[in-house]
């Protein structure tokens, strides 16, 4: 059984030896230059026009976290609908189980989009 994990746990501490040896050659050969500019946070090439921090609106971690929950649900609609598709045409009980699982889900959804929405958490005032 374990004779089957020898080849990649080769691969796996060969890879960890190459990248620790190109770090430790790089720290060796490399110039240790420091200055104020790399120093500084990269802001997209811009230079800062405040050093303070700003607060942020947590209305656009709300939003963000519901495009990310309503695009998980599209990345798994299509596949379903796929592995519903060949299901189907299977004499097994799948294709029931699997359209049940993707009401649960789809219901799953609703009911939080509708929770969401009485939040009035899509109000862009």
């Amino acid at each position: 059984m374990t004779e089957s994990f020898v080849p990649v746990l080769i691969l796996i501490s060969f890879g960890i030896a190459l990248g620790a040896g190109m770090l430790i050659v790089n720290w060796f050969v490399g110039t240790h230059r420091r200055n104020p500019s790399k120093l500084s946070p990269y802001e997209g090439g811009v230079p800062l026009l405040d050093t303070n921090r700003k607060r942020i609106n947590v209305r656009f971690y709300q939003i963000a976290m519901l495009f990310i929950i309503f695009d998980i649900e599209a990345a798994f609609i299509y596949p379903w609908a796929v592995i519903y598709r060949d299901a189907t045409m299977t004499s097994s009980g799948i294709a029931m189980f699997a359209l049940v699982e993707m009401f649960v889900f789809v219901a799953l959804l609703a009911i939080g989009y509708i929770y969401v929405w009485k939040k009035k958490a899509f109000d862009w005032n």
